[in-house]
């Protein structure tokens, strides 16, 4: 295998301590691994497998390779924030596999897991969009630093149980502030994407009462939601589910979903989803602050699942587990707080919180 520094055209991404290009010629795997920080300890992040292939007229700096390593090297300097304001003992990593979800191998996942074994413990994978418990469990067999394994194989199972407590939890707090009750009851929440976060996210709405609008491009998914919660209103499209009359807002799919021209339009009182990296750009979040749309930030929001892994390094609790993830109520109510007292957004606060850890003043 072979690997390169960050440099070029990433200098941009100066902040992190390493980015790995990888290529495994017997299996034919291309990865990328982005440790963001290890100050708190080693990197912990998951592990994504995507084609990229929405780039038309794609070049060598702004084409699918590109945008692969830009996804893992947001989403590492993501989970250093997520790690430390979950009170983790672990600084930010992500992976990204280039290639078909659809069609791995065992073979890729081997050398993926080679990969990571290569770094000896900076870096500890898990699994992400494109990643199942058996494809870790696969990725295990060749690296002992693996996590969102099957219990089977002694992990935790799927993670998306805990990330969705994570952004309820969030969501709760965060109608606090906006309508001085954490009481869901009778909101109007809209869920984009009812996969294993969405999902289950739908699940804990229903039961506090609220009324759930959904929209997710795969109909079976819808169906066996539906099936579940037959209260659910499935709308036909994206497009219709923002032009309804929302009180929250929920991405839970693929990020950049808050792009600048849905901020500038966007008539709703709070967002919190589980998605990672939902803001487009940085300066969407400026934008929401300004036309008083409460954007909760999704790294603090969806920490439920890397707190659910991170419990494979030390014993596999997940009662223990779940206790942690309902602090995502408090930390959330101290990151509004504190954007309310210095006039800054919640995402500037949240990273100042996540820096204070860090930086060992908090």
């Amino acid at each position: 295998m072979a690997s390169t520094k960050l440099s070029g055209p990433w200098a941009d991404f100066a902040g992190h301590e390493e980015l790995v290009v990888a290529y495994d010629e017997a299996s034919g795997m291309q990865a990328v691994i982005a440790l963001h920080s290890t100050v708190l300890g080693p990197a912990l992040g998951g592990v994504r497998m995507s084609c990229y292939t929405d780039h038309q007229g794609a070049t060598e700096s702004s084409g699918p390779a590109a945008a692969a390593r830009q996804d893992a090297l947001r989403l590492s300097r993501a989970m250093t924030y997520k790690n430390a304001l979950a009170g983790l003992d672990h600084g930010g990593g992500k992976g990204v596999i280039f290639g078909d979800p659809g069609n791995k191998s065992v073979e890729v996942l081997h050398a993926f897991g080679r990969l990571v074994t290569s770094l000896g413990g900076r870096y500890i994978t898990a699994g992400d969009v494109g990643m199942s418990v058996a494809d870790m469990d696969t990725i295990g067999q060749t690296c002992r630093w693996t996590t969102g394994r099957s219990p089977a194989s002694g992990g935790v199972g799927d993670s998306g149980i805990l990330t969705a407590v994570g952004v309820w939890q969030a969501m709760r707090a965060a109608a606090g502030q906006i309508w001085g009750t954490c009481d869901l009851a009778g909101r109007r929440v809209g869920v984009v994407g009812a996969g294993k976060v969405g999902g289950r996210l739908v699940g804990h709405l229903i039961d506090e009462g609220a009324v759930v609008f959904v929209v997710d491009p795969a109909s079976v998914t819808l169906a066996g939601l539906v099936k579940q919660y037959p209260q659910v209103q499935v709308l036909e499209s994206t497009a219709a589910l923002l032009g309804a009359d929302l009180d929250v807002l929920s991405p839970n799919a693929m990020g950049g979903f808050l792009t600048m021209e849905l901020a500038d339009h966007l008539r709703v009182p709070l967002i919190c989803g589980g998605a990672n990296n939902q803001l487009a750009s940085p300066e969407v979040a400026d934008v929401l602050a300004a036309r008083g749309v409460l954007y909760a930030p999704d790294f603090m929001v969806n920490c439920g699942g890397v707190i659910q892994v991170a419990e494979e390094l030390t014993g596999c609790d997940l009662e223990r587990a779940r206790a942690k993830v309902m602090q995502v109520f408090t930390t959330t109510e101290k990151v509004l707080a504190r954007a309310q007292r210095t006039g800054c957004t919640p995402v500037a606060a949240a990273e100042a919180l996540a820096e204070d850890r860090i930086a060992g003043r908090g």
